[in-house]
């Protein structure tokens, strides 16, 4: 098997285009921060329907800007999702917060809002209620937003929409990023993501203070505004307010994220295409295919399948036959809770038990924007051959 057989689960979409709008900013007076950073902070926030965009090198970076910009700190509380990236929960351990984690729904894997508002009520008891809940926009489908919006304003706490899957996607009609539910949403622009500007992230906000407060954390803390400073003895001048950090990202990071952008509504028909062809070749496998709520469009990031509750052990012996093949199938993810430094914090095996039944059983099948009919019709037919030699279905 050559390389170029191999179909990995996620792969990045780099045009022609992309390439000349890197190469002429190569070319120009900036490399790292320049006109082309503020033009793509502008036309992501334009293209969501928020007010404010701030670019960060990595969407965990962004996650942490938004829990800074919200004031968590030693003492809070913050929760989101175990079924995510670590990054979801890390960052409001950067800042000293304690984690936990609210169960997800069976069918879109997103945290529940049933299991919040149950979780809420426990903690409204003890006096151990967050100060922020971080939903996780789980394979590019919103979670139940304006659900858990109602109970951010019953209990009092704020809400950063990790929407790292979800650049594109619309929920209600209207798009994600947009502020209606929360007071912060993040995006991703890692590779395997919907557009990429190889790594970098950013967060949205409809508030001002919120995006002033990122932006001058992403950047050491510093600000040149004349309205800021103490003292103005000439253009050379700088200061730092706070302590920040270099969360920046490049101008050659911004040239291929706004080439990219004009992609953006095309890449996910092109998703929404696959998924329809995956679900005419895989109709009558014994797996469950990932449900989509007519509450949303989602940005169809992962693909991800489960196998029968009484074949769960046969989920690695299907992994490495795909693997085997050149099929790059992968898992997302591991749930949280049970990584061990999380497990040092006090979680433990069987605290959340959706979440991990939905990891033992699941696998993500290959979905990119150039992934080809063929090369589906290939995942198909090998998924086929392992379930048969896993015996989780008949020949």
């Amino acid at each position: 098997m050559t390389h170029t057989d191999f179909i990995p689960y996620g792969r990045q979409s780099i045009s022609e285009a992309d390439i000349a709008a890197v190469v002429k900013s190569l070319r120009s007076d900036f490399l790292t921060q320049g006109p082309c950073v503020s033009e793509f902070e502008n036309a992501v926030a334009t293209k969501v329907g928020a007010s404010y965009g701030v670019a960060a090198n990595s969407a965990t970076s962004a996650l942490h800007l938004a829990c800074l910009a919200l004031g968590v700190g030693t003492g809070d509380r913050v929760w989101t999702s175990p079924n995510t990236f670590i990054a979801s929960a890390n960052c409001a351990r950067y800042c000293g917060a304690s984690v936990d984690f609210v169960d997800i729904d069976p069918r879109t894997y997103n945290m529940c809002a049933n299991k919040l508002a149950q979780k809420l009520q426990a903690a409204k008891l003890t006096d151990t209620l967050p100060k922020v809940v971080i939903p996780v926009h789980f394979a590019g489908q919103s979670c139940d937003m304006a659900a858990i919006y109602a109970l951010s304003k019953a209990y009092g706490f704020r809400i950063i929409e990790d929407a790292s899957h979800a650049i594109g996607a619309t929920y209600q009609g209207g798009q994600v990023g947009n502020g209606k539910y929360s007071d912060i949403c993040v995006f991703s622009f890692h590779p395997v993501k919907i557009i990429t500007t190889a790594e970098g992230g950013m967060a949205v906000t409809n508030n001002e203070q919120l995006a002033k407060h990122m932006r001058t954390h992403a950047s050491q803390g510093t600000t040149k505004s004349p309205d800021e400073l103490t003292q103005q003895p000439g253009d050379w001048y700088y200061e730092q307010h706070t302590l920040g950090f270099n969360y920046r990202m490049t101008e050659l990071q911004a040239a291929l994220g706004l080439a990219q952008l004009s992609h953006l509504d095309d890449f996910i028909e092109r998703r929404h295409q696959q998924f329809e062809h995956y679900k005419t070749l895989l109709k009558n496998f014994p797996i469950t295919l990932p449900y989509q709520s007519e509450d949303n469009y989602s940005s169809l990031h992962l693909y991800p399948i489960l196998l029968p509750e009484h074949n769960k052990s046969a989920r690695k012996g299907v992994f490495d036959v795909l693997r085997h093949a050149g099929i790059g199938a992968q898992v997302h993810y591991i749930p949280v809770h049970s990584q061990p430094y999380y497990k040092q914090l006090g979680f433990n095996d069987g605290d959340f038990p959706v979440a991990e039944d939905y990891y033992a059983r699941t696998l993500s099948l290959p979905l990119f924007t150039d992934l080809t009919y063929a090369q589906q019709e290939r995942v198909a037919l090998i998924l086929k051959h392992a379930l048969i030699a896993n015996r989780v279905m008949r020949a």
